[in-house]
């Protein structure tokens, strides 16, 4: 399977496999699935140091994962969160391990300082996948989000990163 940036050839995959779950999970807080539009912007808006990457195997995006930046303000700039989704017909095979080795990998390269990850629902997929790179819970922000007629608390994670 192979690791690279995502292209703009790219982002009708990786809108099929974040659209579903939008749609279907509370993976992410979204209610509107993107539009074609909105996933050529957030793939733009994720140059240089940050970056969206996907897996590929046999031509087909398996999943992608993305840095963006934790906050808005300058002295946040050295802190990135991270989002790593899977296409469904590829979980269980490695596909996010990958994808998260790649991330820590940029990110540290990139000179980050911190990356975080929220977690909804308690997804514990996604919480043992982020505890197995050293991400250690720093909170838990109750009722912050509401999806499916549901109040849904948010873990937050935290990885620090050796420079």
């Amino acid at each position: 399977m192979d690791i690279r940036r995502a292209t703009e050839a790219d982002g009708e995959a990786i809108r099929q496999i974040y659209n579903r779950e939008v749609l279907e999970s509370t993976v992410t807080f979204d209610l509107v699935p993107r539009s074609a539009d909105d996933q050529r912007t957030y793939i733009a808006a994720r140059s240089g140091a940050l970056c969206v990457i996907v897996a590929e195997e046999d031509g087909v995006i398996a999943g992608f994962a993305s840095l963006s930046f934790y906050r808005d303000r300058p002295a946040y700039r050295t802190s990135v969160e991270n989002s790593v989704y899977t296409h469904r017909g590829f979980r269980a095979r490695g596909v996010g391990d990958l994808l998260m080795a790649s991330l820590v990998e940029r990110a540290t390269a990139s000179g980050f300082h911190a990356i975080f990850a929220r977690i909804a629902d308690a997804q514990e997929a996604s919480l043992a996948l982020h505890r197995k790179y050293g991400f250690e819970l720093v909170g838990i922000e109750k009722e912050v989000g509401r999806k499916f007629g549901r109040w849904l608390d948010v873990a937050l994670l935290q990885l620090l990163l050796e420079r």
